[in-house]
C-alpha cells in the first residue's frame, strides 16, 4: 500500500521498453478513483514524451539527465513527488509519481522486469481508514486499527443523532473526513450492500463482514460491478465465518479433494443472529447463542427481553420464521435482563475426512476459541490492507493471497513464514 505496490514480478510498467518513448496503452498503471485520492502523473525522465500529459493528469517533466537536472529535482520536491529510480540498459531513469497508484496485475504484465536492473526505493504512505458504524465490531476495529503499523484511523461515520466518539473525529457523512482509502463497514449484514455501493461509487474501497452464506455470490456480483466501474475494491464476508474459516475450508478441500468437511460453531454468542432477533418488533434486547450438536448441525438458543406490552408468542414466531433461524432448531426464551447473560466468547471446530490422491482417511482438524467481535475486527483490518494490493473488483477472503493480509514486504514475509 502506498504510492506504488511493487512486491511482485509483475511490477507496473514504469519504464518504456528499451528506453524508448511509450505509447499511451503501454503504461501499466490504473488511473481514476476521483479527486479525493489524487490523480496520477508519470514521467520517465530522459526517455519519455509529453504525450502522456492528457492521459495521466499531470504534465510530463522531461530532462536529459535525471541525475543532474536541478530544476526537475526542485519541482519534484515542491510537488511531494515519489520517485522510483533505476537503470534500463545504459540509461539512468527516474519515474515520477503523483498521488497513489493502484497495482493492476493485468496491466502490469505488459512489461517484464525480470531481465532488467531495476533497483526501486519507494516511500510508503499510511492507509487512511474510516469506520462506518460503531457497534461491537466498530469499537474493536478502533483497537485493531490503532495497533496496525501501516494504518491511520481518520474517523468514524455514524447515523445523525449518534453521540460522537471521544477522541476520534465523528461525522455523519464520509466526505467530511477528507481522503479515505478504505471504509470498514461495521454495520448490520442486511445494510451492507446499500452502504457499500455509494462508497464504491466515490472510489473508496470497502470491507465488510456480511454473514449470510447464501447471499454471498449475489453480493459479490453487485459490489463487483460497482467497484470495477469506479476503480475500487470491495472485500466481502471478511469476518471469521464466513471469512478466515472459509480460507481453512478451501485449504482442506485442496488437500483432500474428495471428502466431507464439518464446521461446528460455538458454543458462543452469534452477533449476526443477536442483531436479527433484536430487530423484531417488541424486542428491547436479545442474545442468540449457537450450540453445536455435531456434524455441522446447530441449535439456536435465543433469549429476549421484551418491550412493555409486547406479546411473547408473536415475537417467538417472528424470530423462528426469519431466514437466520428457520434452518436450525431454535428455542426462544423470555428473560428480564439480557445484560446478565452476555458473553462475547465464541469458537469453531472444523474437521475434514477425505482422500488425497488415492489415499483414504486423511483427517484435518482446526479449532479456535475467540472473542467474537475482536477477531471479526482484526480480520476486517487485515482485509483493508489487502484491498490496497488488489485490482479493481470484489473479492472474498479465499481469493486473496494470504500474505496480502500482513504488513511488511513480500520477501521478508516469505523468509519468516515459508
Amino acid at each position: 500500500p502506498g504510492d506504488i505496490v511493487a512486491d511482485d514480478a509483475g511490477l507496473p510498467a514504469l519504464l518504456s521498453q528499451s528506453g524508448r518513448g511509450h505509447n499511451h496503452g503501454q503504461v501499466g498503471l490504473t488511473a481514476g478513483r476521483g479527486e479525493c485520492a489524487g490523480h496520477i502523473g508519470l514521467a520517465t525522465l530522459g526517455i519519455s514524451n509529453a504525450e502522456d500529459e492528457h492521459v495521466l493528469s499531470h504534465p510530463a517533466v522531461l530532462a536529459g539527465d535525471a541525475g543532474s537536472n536541478t530544476q526537475s529535482k526542485a519541482l519534484l520536491a515542491k510537488q511531494s513527488v515519489t520517485t522510483v529510480t533505476g537503470t534500463v540498459g545504459d540509461k539512468q531513469v527516474c519515474a515520477c509519481v503523483w498521488g497513489r497508484i493502484r497495482y493492476n496485475k493485468n496491466a502490469a504484465q505488459r512489461y517484464d522486469f525480470r531481465n532488467k536492473n531495476f533497483n526501486h526505493t519507494i516511500r510508503t504512505k499510511m492507509i487512511k481508514v474510516a469506520i462506518v458504524g460503531y457497534g461491537n465490531i466498530g469499537k474493536y476495529s478502533v483497537d485493531a486499527l490503532r495497533a496496525a503499523p501501516d494504518m491511520e484511523l481518520v474517523g468514524i461515520v455514524r447515523r445523525a443523532g449518534s453521540a460522537p466518539v471521544h477522541g476520534i473525529k465523528t461525522v455523519t457523512d464520509i466526505d467530511e473526513l477528507g481522503p479515505v482509502d478504505v471504509a470498514l463497514l461495521c454495520t448490520p449484514t442486511l445494510s451492507v450492500e446499500e452502504t457499500a455501493l455509494p462508497l464504491l461509487a466515490k472510489g473508496i474501497n470497502t470491507v465488510d463482514s456480511y454473514d449470510i452464506h447464501g447471499g454471498i455470490v449475489a453480493l459479490r456480483r453487485s459490489l463487483g460491478e460497482q467497484a470495477k466501474a469506479n476503480n475500487a475494491v470491495a472485500v466481502i464476508s471478511a469476518g471469521w465465518d464466513p471469512g478466515s474459516d472459509s480460507v481453512m475450508r478451501t485449504m482442506m478441500l485442496a488437500m483432500a479433494p474428495k471428502g466431507i468437511t464439518y464446521t461446528n460453531f460455538g458454543p458462543g454468542m452469534s452477533m449476526g443472529h443477536s442483531v436479527v432477533a433484536r430487530s423484531k418488533a417488541g424486542v428491547k434486547d436479545a442474545l442468540s447463542l449457537t450450540i453445536p450438536t455435531g456434524s455441522g448441525v446447530h441449535r439456536r438458543m435465543v433469549y429476549v427481553q421484551l418491550e412493555d406490552g409486547a406479546d411473547f408468542a408473536t415475537v417467538e414466531a417472528a424470530i423462528k420464521a426469519d431466514d437466520y433461524f428457520c434452518h436450525d432448531e431454535t428455542h426462544v426464551t423470555q428473560e428480564d435482563d439480557i445484560d446478565t447473560l452476555k458473553d462475547m466468547g465464541h469458537g469453531v471446530y472444523m474437521e475434514r475426512k477425505g482422500v488425497s490422491g488415492n489415499t483414504q482417511n486423511q483427517i484435518f482438524k482446526f479449532e479456535m476459541r475467540i472473542n467474537n467481535p475482536a477477531l471479526t475486527a482484526q480480520v476486517l483490518v487485515c482485509a483493508a490492507r489487502a484491498s490496497m494490493r488488489l485490482a479493481a473488483g470484489c473479492y472474498t477472503l479465499p481469493e486473496i493471497p494470504p500474505m496480502d493480509f500482513c504488513p511488511g514486504d513480500r520477501e521478508t514475509l516469505i523468509a519468516r513464514l515459508v
